[in-house]
């Protein structure tokens, strides 16, 4: 039996991850349908859990952490004044 077009490139791998995402999004829809008053109860929780996450993960980028560094800053350019 041929395969087809569309799956002929793709490895068995990408055919399983692609098969696991559709499992747990479904699985995910039903277990959200069935349980919305838990889902919301804890949405709160959740969100102040997001708080300290986001804290760590996201100060990446805002130059934190240089502390450990061994370099000196340049003290910029300077003047003198002849007396």
């Amino acid at each position: 039996m041929a395969t087809p077009f569309f799956l002929s490139h793709w490895s068995p791998r990408r055919r399983s991850k692609i098969a696991l995402y559709g499992f747990l999004f479904v699985a995910g829809f039903y277990l959200l349908k069935e349980h919305t008053a838990h889902t919301l109860g804890a949405l709160p929780y959740l969100v102040f859990l997001a708080c300290p996450l986001m804290h760590i993960f996201m100060h990446g980028g805002h130059g934190h952490g240089h502390q450990g560094t061994s370099e000196v800053p340049d003290p910029g350019p300077t003047t003198t004044t002849n007396s």
